[in-house]
């Protein structure tokens, strides 16, 4: 192929192994992509090709990414808005004849195994040194160990006890981002030996685990650095469980109905949604 199919916000660079993805820069184009800038796609790591209508006379063809072919994708987990997943392309409803000849090419490319979950990383990661502001500390990845520094501003008193934390890469068994567009929206480090002392339910608590807020840990930011840190952790060898999932983490009963009564508090306050209450509320007592 060769050839480039330019979209809203996206150009797609159609070469003979690969869709090169190019993001613009423009103040109408979500910040997530300009922070990538560019990525490139494998065709192996590719599991179907679909397009579809848009909205307003568009038309969008997205290509499905393999899952476990993009640590951005995993480390995001399905929390992205559906404007900010980067393997979509929106395109003119004038171009959709056009758009239906490169799907058709890329589904001609696809290995029907493609559709198996990777048994490694085929999308570069965003490349470290990378840091973001977080409501209590400061993140900081340079490859080889994450940093937490807290502010005394936001930092609970556990961490403050704890005092500022740095974990290598050859420490984690994985990393667990909750969008900060949601409640409880943080970044936890999962550590790949089991601690003396059991990682606490509340990311407020962890010393591994940096809470965002209101223009706290923006997705633009925290997700690239999240994503960055699982392809490290993946890069340094198998995690603790054979599956590459991170254990799970057992609540107290009296922890959860706390939580709950909390949850309740900020509900009536009007700082929960009957939205995010109802959901956090169910996602707290399936943990039981």
């Amino acid at each position: 192929m060769g050839d480039v199919l330019a979209g809203f916000h996206a150009a797609w660079e159609f070469e003979s192994d690969s869709v090169l993805i190019r993001f613009e820069r423009g103040i109408r184009t979500p910040k997530l992509f300009q922070a990538l800038g560019e990525r490139r796609i494998p065709i192996e790591a590719i599991a179907a090709v679909t397009l579809t209508p848009g909205k307003r006379g568009t038309v969008v063809l997205r290509a499905e990414p393999r899952p476990g072919a993009d640590p951005l994708m995993e480390a995001a987990a399905g929390q992205l808005k559906e404007a900010c997943d980067p393997y979509r392309l929106v395109l003119p409803g004038d171009r959709e004849t056009l758009a239906e000849y490169y799907a058709d090419e890329l589904r001609a490319q696809l290995i029907p195994d493609d559709a198996a979950e990777a048994e490694r990383y085929l999308v570069a990661p965003p490349e470290a040194p990378l840091q973001f502001k977080a409501y209590d500390g400061k993140a900081s990845f340079d490859g080889k160990s994450v940093s937490f520094r807290w502010f005394w501003t936001g930092a609970s008193s556990a961490k403050w006890k704890a005092g500022d934390q740095s974990f290598a890469v050859s420490e984690l068994s994985g990393v667990e981002w909750r969008s900060p567009e949601v409640f409880e929206g943080h970044l936890r480090l999962l550590r790949r030996e089991p601690s003396a002392v059991q990682q606490p339910a509340q990311a407020d608590q962890d010393p591994a685990a940096v809470v965002f807020g209101l223009g706290y840990g923006p997705v633009h930011e925290s997700l690239p650095f999240a994503a960055s840190v699982l392809a490290a952790v993946r890069a340094a060898g198998p995690s603790a469980k054979s599956d590459g999932a991170p254990a799970a983490r057992h609540r107290d009963p009296a922890d959860i109905a706390e939580r709950i009564r909390h949850l309740g508090e900020l509900h009536q306050a009007g700082l929960v949604t009957d939205e995010e209450f109802t959901s956090k509320k169910a996602e707290l007592l399936a943990e039981l």
